[in-house]
């Protein structure tokens, strides 16, 4: 995920930001720029609502499904707001009354799409996001389940400009109503007021705006009584869990089902710059089929043998769990000829020299893993996606500098989605959109779970929202899905998530696993793709509690 962030927050800065008078008055920080660019701005004005509807048609399945898109902006506020007017005058001075009032709002984008050409509560709608975190869902939305996808090699760069949108045979219309949010800040949305950051840049904030948004997303379009459902990806997985326990516990609404693709929900879990966290040897475990999965990919095993990939790794995860568990659990205190044998192990399974993993005390953490793998080629391994490769910047380098997935397909992605959201949604002409809010310095980590009476200072773990909501409608489902090829959020890594949830066991049978020859993003691969539509819309039609048509 590090590396998605770092992408996307390169990809917003980029470009200018489109601030409209409202905004920029609404941002007490521009108090001291009004000599500076000799404009004096307007008296605080909230931001407004907007919608823009537009017509189409997608074929999924050789059925043709007309549908009604609505792309546009909700208004959302942090928690403590209320809908008595706000008087930033009355709040600079200290007014009691206005400090409950604060001005920060938001104004989250989004783009509809209802099939039969209007909006039907007999039909389920399902609340799509991506992650980052402060991602906007341009991926989700152009890759997977949209009207229109655009299309990208399945293991190399990109060709430049002109890109190809083709119908999506794979969109999820066919099973559901659907609803593209972006995270406050990106896309087409905006934020302003006092302290706007600290309102919505958080694992607690922005699951409180998107908790707000969905309340008023289903009451402009009278969708209170559909069938409801989650779909996140990566830092998307996070904000599920937090998610889905606002809206059950707090919110009274149940939902049908949470779908998690390359998910997150413990970050000590992560083997992103494991390093600096010694003594917690998990990540080097759950991130140990990945590894292999990507040799195996890449011809990089030393026996050369073709193997049975599902196969293969179930040998892989049960060394992984067993014999490296142990290995690295005793530390300084491990045995020289069970600390060759781990070696060659570990060699047998990576393709990594024995001398490196010798040196590296048995512990690789991902950007070393991708640096060195291709090494003698120069050639660095992707990490969003690990069945990319690209040009290593530096040969010198400890680890990965650059994730090569990202670099292959996210102009494709954005570009796209530009030309498409002004020609055929004929919405955002005049406006930057936003692939991200590059807030990723300013997000605020600390999460406060269910039972806590404050936020903890650790690395956010939701595990325990994702069980309360559990408990609280022991008729949620989950699916999870995952990429053998994803180094960010690793397949196994999920799995052992899904399996240490704080709850009975009899609610393990509420949660699906399906597995991809992918990566972090499923749908850049064909076939992939199609699974991963053809299992989401199998889940949303056994949990929509609708009569069979």
């Amino acid at each position: 995920m590090m590396a998605r962030r770092l992408l996307i927050a390169a990809l917003s800065c980029a470009a200018p930001v489109f601030l409209s008078p409202a905004v920029w008055a609404a941002d007490p920080s521009n108090k001291d720029k009004e000599t500076e660019h000799g404009v004096l701005p307007a008296k605080f004005e909230p931001l407004t609502a907007e919608e823009h509807l537009s017509d189409g048609s997608v074929t999924i399945g050789g059925r043709k499904i007309d549908y009604q898109a609505a792309a546009g902006t909700l208004i959302v506020h942090p928690k403590g707001w209320d809908d008595v007017p706000q008087d930033p005058e009355a709040e600079k001075h200290g007014d009691s009354e206005a400090a409950k009032n604060p001005t920060a709002e938001a104004a989250m984008s989004y783009v509809a799409y209802f099939a039969h050409g209007k909006p039907g509560q007999a039909r389920p709608v399902t609340f799509i996001y991506n992650g980052g975190p402060g991602s906007s869902t341009v991926w989700l939305h152009m890759g997977a389940f949209g009207p229109k996808r655009v299309v990208t090699p399945d293991d190399s760069h990109a060709p430049a400009a002109p890109y190809a949108l083709v119908n999506n045979e794979s969109s999820l219309l066919d099973a559901s109503d659907l609803v593209f949010v972006d995270a406050p800040g990106t896309g087409f949305g905006r934020i302003a007021g006092k302290d706007k950051e600290k309102a919505f840049y958080g694992v607690d904030a922005d699951a409180f705006a998107f908790a707000e948004f969905i309340s008023g997303f289903l009451s402009k379009y009278g969708r209170w009584n559909s069938p409801k459902y989650l779909f996140g990806e990566s830092y998307g997985t996070t904000r599920s869990a937090a998610l889905i326990n606002l809206l059950e516990t707090e919110r009274s609404i149940d939902f049908n089902g949470v779908m998690l693709l390359s998910q997150i929900l413990s970050y000590d879990n992560s083997v992103d710059r494991v390093e600096f966290n010694p003594g917690i040897d998990q990540p080097y475990i759950l991130a140990l089929p990945t590894y292999a999965a990507t040799a195996w990919y890449h011809h990089k095993l030393p026996d050369g043998a073709a193997k049975d990939l599902p196969s293969f790794l179930d040998e892989v995860e049960h060394f992984a769990t067993n014999d490296y568990a142990l290995a690295l659990s005793a530390g300084a205190k491990l045995d020289v000829a069970q600390r060759k044998a781990i070696i060659a192990k570990l060699h047998q399974y990576t393709g990594l020299p024995e001398a490196y993993i010798d040196k590296a005390d048995l512990r690789i953490n991902g950007g070393e893993f991708r640096k060195t793998l291709q090494d003698d080629s120069d050639t660095t391994t992707g990490r969003l996606d690990t069945r990319f490769s690209g040009p290593t910047l530096d040969p010198l380098s400890k680890s990965a500098d650059y994730d090569p997935q990202s670099a292959a397909i996210s102009s494709a992605y954005v570009s796209a989605f530009n030309d498409y959201a002004r020609k055929e949604l004929k919405f955002g002409e005049g406006r930057i959109f936003k692939p991200s809010a590059g807030n990723i310095r300013v997000w605020d980590f600390q999460h406060q779970p269910p039972g806590a009476n404050r936020a903890l200072s650790q690395a956010p773990n939701v595990l325990p929202d994702l069980a309360t909501a559990m408990k609280y409608n022991p008729n949620l489902k989950v699916q999870l899905n995952a990429g053998y090829f994803d180094l960010a959020t690793p397949f196994f890594e999920g799995i052992y998530e899904m399996q240490h949830l704080p709850i009975p066991a009899k609610l393990q049978a509420n949660i699906e696993f399906k597995f991809y020859d992918s990566g972090h993003m499923v749908y850049a691969h064909d076939s992939s793709l199609k699974a991963l539509h053809d299992n989401a819309a199998a889940f949303i039609q056994k949990t929509d509690n609708l009569p069979p048509e």
